[in-house]
């Protein structure tokens, strides 16, 4: 197992930080200066999902953040805080903890979930939201309870549920799991080796199994408990944020017709974009297709009117 933070700590043109919010301390990448854009990842990944943006968000004038999630890379393990609503508070706390009032947030998978959640219930930090491969969390939890080709396509989700055994699959065999999930999900020819590397080293830094894991247990345990029943009560609230919805056609852990369908909850300029050729992972599948998608759309000033 790695026993350092030597997987997410990679040089660059950025800047590596930490930044105290809700309670705990979260690492961050920063690049150029401008309007802020908070970039989210998801699972099994980390900041770095964000490589190929950072420079050219910053190139492009932005003031470009990617963090560790809760859980994740060089971002605290703490015990619990693995809900949604506690997850969303990291994210706006780590805006305010930036010094600025509000973001263009760019979500992928898990951090689309926080997106669409910040957007929200905190649309004020919200200035545009940008989410990839994941539907509205309504929707997500309909397909995962009534959708056949959904639930088999979460098999990840189910098994993440069992204690213990789940955190060791993540990490057993230098976690070859994650490389088999990365190119399960993902369009032809991706990942290259050395990427599915880092993330199976990223994996295997103490507690990054079990805390990545908790978010799925949240969610399933969480499908007919008040809490749970209360957060998606709270998200039938359409946002008034302006929102630009990518999706991987080839995307086969977060099917198409789970993602379409979401603009019924966002009472704002809505732009759906289906991705050719690509999967779960377009910002490093297809990044020059990707980047030039969301730089077109924090560039139009439409939406704002």
């Amino acid at each position: 197992m790695a026993s350092d933070l030597s997987p997410v700590y990679v040089d660059g043109p950025w800047t590596h930080r930490e930044v105290s919010a809700n309670g705990a301390r979260f690492h961050a990448v920063e690049l150029g200066e401008g309007p802020l854009v908070l970039f989210l990842h998801g699972f099994p990944q980390f900041w770095w999902t964000w490589r190929e943006q950072l420079p050219a968000f910053a190139k492009a004038g932005y003031r470009a953040v990617a963090m560790d999630l809760r859980g994740y890379g060089g971002s605290d393990k703490t015990p619990r805080g693995y809900d949604p609503v506690n997850l969303t508070q990291d994210v706006t706390g780590v805006i305010r903890a930036l010094g600025e009032a509000n973001a263009a947030v760019v979500g992928h998978d898990w951090g689309a979930t926080l997106g669409w959640t910040a957007a929200t219930m905190r649309p004020k930090a919200v200035r545009r939201l940008v989410v990839v491969s994941a539907g509205h969390p309504r929707r997500q939890r309909t397909a995962l309870l009534t959708d056949p080709a959904q639930i088999a396509a979460s098999k990840h989700v189910f098994a993440a549920q069992r204690p213990v055994t789940a955190e060791r699959s993540l990490v057993r065999d230098g976690g070859a799991v994650v490389e088999r999930m990365l190119r399960a999900w993902s369009g032809p020819n991706w990942p290259p080796t050395d990427v599915a590397l880092r993330y199976a080293q990223a994996i295997a830094i103490p507690g990054v199994a079990h805390c990545s894991l908790e978010y799925y247990r949240w969610w399933v345990r969480s499908l007919m408990r008040p809490d749970g029943m209360q957060y998606q009560q709270r998200m039938r609230i359409a946002t008034e944020v302006p929102t630009l919805h990518l999706h991987g056609a080839l995307d086969r852990a977060v099917l198409t017709s789970t993602a379409r369908g979401s603009g019924r909850y966002v009472n704002a300029p809505y732009r759906w974009r289906l991705l050719e050729g690509v999967g779960h992972f377009p910002q490093e599948e297809a990044p020059e297709l990707f980047t030039s998608e969301v730089l077109g759309w924090l560039r139009d000033d439409e939406p704002d009117r």
